[in-house]
């Protein structure tokens, strides 16, 4: 007992078992032969029906007496996948030549499952038997089937090539196949050209395959990604609905789909574009109908009357099955093992096939036609010698006797003689010795015939090429998938994606943003929703087409589009970046928020750090690509401790200044052109020549040299003064004192603002959270070295923070 014990590794059983079962299902289960086009499951469908005269010429009969017959003889697998086979096999939107004729429900392009198979009925369609034409000349193999009782042929002699008529899809182990459907009347034409020239090339061949033509119709895109595909096996194309705009009543336009993608649901695509219309993805969409019936297939999308129906299309291309992309991966069985197939190497395999059928088929025929010439030349002869034969005949003991005694006397061969003794009595009254001749001639050209085909090669292209040409006059049709050139680049009208409208929009310092409709700000009686230690960065009215910019202290800038804003009430608090942003800080806060009206109009953004760096970023550098998890950097921060202190963007940058202020009191300005544009994850370039610790406390944008500056210091000191008296400078200069530092009073620089001269008052907020209003008209202007007069008492109120100006509505 022992002796009998071997020990495997796992690992050595596992791969070896593995390495068998995947053989199997790569060979003879999933992948399509290269020279029929079949799985051995369709194939064994088409024999069995076949054998069993269930053919387009007969009557119908039972699916399920088909699948029946299929499992018990030649494919011992569930009844079920071999009613699925046959049932993809009749439908006209799957395959563009159908080999079953089904009777019943067969399913639908909706997805709607086939009938149980004991209801629907079905039998080989006509070019079906083009498959199984040659099949019992002894053209191809046959093998026993799984049982030994009867045999099955290893392949289809084949006249039409399936392989890319009706295409492939099909996944094994380590390998998957998408072969899609192709015009049987430019495959045959290929077939015929490559037939008398072996050299051809590829773009020789493609003047007569223009590419796939699905049976779904539609529109093919993608030139490059077809040639691609017929060369290597693989390649991407563009697959999209044949859409009309046509106008309706009342100035409204509809959108309608007669031709879907090759296997698009077409139910599920309604439901799609209706779920796009209910959650308002679009604007315009005011019904979506599927007015598909026997006629014709029609998906009607009805659209409101200023709905711009290129700019919905063109989403809805973008956005559903309307347009789907389709791999080609073109892997079939060659020679037992699985390989990409090109378009040459397909028909080369095809016409290789065919060649060894006719040839097999005429070594058969002339076997046929030899041994009948044989028999009409001993029976010519007995007609000549009649009453001897029969003598010799009623003379013998038995037929065996029979016949020997007609070899030995006439010297016929045994073939002949056993054809004369099994010749019937009445056929000697009518047999005429002219009949006989006339067909021994027949058969005589016949076999000359079989003899050249079997030894010429251009008599074997003859029969091969005239085949084809019957082939391609009985089944061909005019294509219907429309081929163009190159892939059309889909860019959505964001007019289309959103309804368009004015909305009040808010950003808070601490990382809320809103936005709610005119109506809820105006009734609002001013409540913002904010909590009391939070402070409004940005607050207007935007449009929902427009854009904002949200830069933090982390260096950060957090973008969205104004649409995708949260909807709230205006009393409401908003969202929290925390909610969605995975990288926000606990300590981060927002400085600025900047709206523009589209990403393609151009401009920078200018942005300062407090450790004396600063640089222009373009707007088209700053977008993100992903921008709903997470912010993006706006500037890379070179310290823990260093922050931004302002953000600015200008479209076109002309006399713009920047005015920056450092902690110590010294003012720096030059032209914003100075400063180069440069990528968002950069530090920038120098901004100001920083000593003793100084840091950057503010950075002002002068945009007019009638602009005055504002600028309070940490012990409550304010004053003001036109920007005209800080000279331009350069950047990375050092600066001039815009403070008069005094041995017992230092001026340190807290907030600082630029104003215009229609601004009459000031507000100035401490870190107390106390506001102080100070009307211009009560202070002087100060020179530039002056340290103007106190006005905030930093004991009691707390140190200045922010000041900024006040609007005539908010003055009153």
């Amino acid at each position: 007992m022992a002796d009998r014990i071997t020990e495997l590794s796992l690992e050595a059983v596992m791969g070896e078992r593995f390495g068998r079962y995947s053989k199997y299902i790569i060979q003879e289960r999933a992948l399509p032969d290269i020279r029929d086009g079949l799985k051995p499951v369709q194939r064994r469908i088409l024999f069995a029906m076949d054998q069993d005269g269930n053919t387009y010429d007969h009557p119908y009969r039972k699916s399920a007496k088909s699948v029946g017959n299929v499992m018990g003889n030649f494919h011992p697998h569930g009844d079920s996948s071999i009613y699925e086979a046959m049932v993809r096999l009749s439908q006209d939107w799957k395959v563009r030549e159908p080999l079953i004729d089904m009777n019943g429900n067969n399913g639908s392009v909706d997805n709607d499952p086939a009938a149980a198979m004991r209801y629907t009925e079905a039998r080989l369609s006509k070019i079906a038997g083009e498959m199984m034409a040659d099949l019992g000349q002894e053209t191809v193999d046959m093998v026993l089937n799984f049982d030994d009782t009867t045999y099955e042929p290893t392949v289809l002699p084949s006249r039409i090539p399936s392989l890319f008529i009706n295409g492939a899809t099909g996944i094994s182990a380590g390998y998957a196949t998408e072969i899609p459907p192709h015009n049987l009347k430019e495959i045959n034409a290929a077939l015929i050209y490559l037939l008398d020239h072996p050299a051809a090339t590829l773009s020789q061949l493609m003047r007569y395959v223009k590419g796939p033509d699905f049976p779904t119709g539609g529109i093919v895109q993608g030139l490059d990604g077809i040639k691609k595909a017929y060369k290597t096996g693989r390649g991407k194309i563009v697959v999209r609905a044949k859409t009309e705009i046509s106008d309706l009543r009342a100035g409204k336009k509809k959108i309608e789909i007669t031709e879907l993608p090759y296997e698009v649901v077409k139910s599920n695509l309604v439901s799609k574009i209706d779920a796009i219309r209910l959650n308002k993805e679009v604007t315009g969409i005011s019904e979506v109908r599927d007015e598909s019936d026997r006629e014709g297939m029609s998906i009607v999308i009805e659209l409101s009357k200023e709905a711009n129906a290129n700019g919905i299309l063109t989403y809805l291309f973008k956005k559903t099955d309307l347009q789907i992309s389709y791999n080609f991966n073109m892997v079939a069985i060659h020679d037992q093992r699985p390989v990409h197939v090109g378009l040459k190497a397909g028909l080369e395999a095809f016409l290789s096939f065919r060649k060894e059928v006719v040839l097999k088929r005429s070594a058969y025929e002339l076997a046929k036609a030899q041994a009948r010439q044989h028999i009409v030349e001993g029976l010519i002869r007995m007609l000549s010698i009649l009453d001897e034969v029969v003598a010799t005949i009623r003379a013998s003991k038995n037929r065996k006797d029979a016949t020997q005694n007609l070899i030995n006397r006439f010297e016929f061969t045994q073939a002949q003689a056993e054809a004369i003794v099994t010749l019937q009595l009445y056929r000697l009254t009518n047999t005429d010795v002219t009949q006989l001749e006339e067909e021994f001639s027949q058969l005589n050209d016949k076999i000359n015939c079989l003899n050249q085909i079997i030894h010429e090669e251009s008599a074997l292209k003859d029969v091969i090429r005239e085949e084809i040409k019957a082939i391609t006059k009985a089944y061909s049709s005019p294509r219907r998938s429309v081929i163009e050139a190159e892939v059309e680049n889909l860019v959505i009208d964001t007019a289309v994606t959103i309804a368009e409208e004015d909305v009040q929009v808010l950003v808070s310092r601490n990382g809320y943003y809103k936005r709610a409709s005119l109506r809820s700000f105006k009734a609002s009686d001013n409540e913002n929703g904010l909590a009391e230690d939070d402070l409004v960065v940005f607050q207007g009215t935007l449009n929902t087409t427009n854009h904002l910019f949200m830069f933090t202290n982390k260096g950060n800038v957090i973008y969205r589009p104004v649409h995708e804003l949260p909807d709230t009430k205006w009393k409401d608090t908003g969202e929290h970046f925390s909610q969605q942003l995975s990288n926000w800080d606990k300590d981060e806060v927002v400085i600025k928020a900047i709206a523009v009206d589209n990403l393609e109009q151009g401009g920078a953004f200018t942005i300062v750090s407090n450790d004396g760096f600063i640089k222009q970023t373009t707007l088209v550098d700053i977008v993100p690509k992903a921008y709903k998890k997470k912010s993006s950097m706006a500037i890379k921060l070179k310290k823990d401790v260093s922050y931004v202190v302002n953000v600015a963007y200008f479209q076109n940058v002309k006399r713009q200044n920047v005015l920056l202020l450092s902690h110590n009191g010294v003012g720096l300005r030059y032209a914003i052109k100075e400063v180069p544009e440069i990528g968002s994850r950069t530090s920038g370039v120098k901004a100001m020549d920083l000593r003793d610790d100084d840091t950057i406390k503010a950075a002002l944008f002068i945009t007019d040299d009638k602009q005055s500056v504002a600028i309070v210091a940490e012990n409550g000191a304010f004053k003001y003064m036109p920007v005209s008296l800080i000279n331009h400078s350069k950047r990375g200069n050092k600066g001039v004192l815009i403070f008069t530092q005094k041995k017992t009073v230092a001026y340190k620089v807290a907030t600082a603002t630029i104003f215009d001269s229609n601004v009459k008052a000031l507000s100035i907020l401490t870190k107390r959270y106390q506001i102080q209003e100070l009307q211009l008209s009560d202070y002087h202007e100060s020179q530039r070295i002056g340290n103007g007069q106190y006005v905030v008492d930093t004991d009691k109120n707390g140190e200045p923070w922010i000041i900024k100006p006040l609007t005539i509505s908010e003055t009153k």
